[in-house]
């Protein structure tokens, strides 16, 4: 099948295309860029940089500002998908929703509404076995945001390794908190893997952070040859 991928630069989208893959043809990105950092639906840190991505990818991406209003932007996405289908004769879309049941839903009636597929490669895989899984293929993933207690500054920016990932056990068993960041408690940016034609060079990032919340904002980077 012909299919796009709802796309956040993110490492659960993209290792869900990662799989899709394997059996269909991924025709191209779509990307809601929300202007609300609080959004229900869309990760946001960086997201403006899915279009670096789609150029070391060598995959088209096609995208919608959204003012991010809780259920309005649903209609903005329903909107690019829309407009997806009509430009690249999609047959449906492939997400990396992995346990969020809010987004999940309102991603399949948008599809049933449009008539197309809406294929969950990750759905309900263990948090740290696919963690793993995207370390072991070769993705290169960094943390870009985290918001909760216990995640210091000295997260923002760390490559998630399996020293990483054993770090996130731990401290999912002692604060009860999501270790893939299922939660929101952690959002990541993909700068290489086995589907990149060339690789992402970050030069120049910043930190914001404060009271367990912050984001690194990825000021200047650039797309180089593997």
């Amino acid at each position: 099948m012909r299919l796009g991928v709802l796309f956040s630069g993110g490492k659960d989208s993209v290792y869900a295309m990662y799989k899709a893959m394997q059996e269909h043809d991924i025709v191209c990105l779509i990307t809601v860029v929300s202007k609300n950092p609080e959004s229900f639906m869309f990760h946001t840190p960086n997201i403006e940089l899915t279009e670096i991505q789609s150029k070391a990818l060598d995959i088209p991406i096609i995208s919608i500002v959204s003012s991010g209003i809780k259920e309005k932007e649903l209609d903005d996405l329903k909107e690019v998908i829309n407009r997806t289908i009509k430009k690249f004769n999609i047959d449906g879309i492939v997400t990396g929703s992995v346990e969020s049941v809010y987004q999940s839903t309102r991603i399949q009636k948008i599809c049933n509404e449009l008539n197309i597929w809406c294929f969950n490669p990750i759905w309900l895989i263990d948090q740290i076995d696919l963690l793993e899984k995207m370390v072991e293929k070769g993705f290169r993933i960094i943390i870009t945001g985290v918001f909760a207690q216990p995640f210091d500054k000295k997260w923002l920016g760390r490559e998630i390794d399996y020293e990483t990932i054993q770090d996130l056990k731990d401290l999912a068993n002692k604060y009860d908190i999501n270790p893939a960041g299922e939660g929101g408690e952690i959002e990541t940016f993909v700068i290489d893997g086995p589907i990149f034609k060339k690789k992402i060079e970050i030069l120049k990032t910043n930190k914001e952070y404060s009271d367990y919340s912050g984001t690194l904002l990825i000021e200047k980077l650039k797309v180089v040859e593997k």
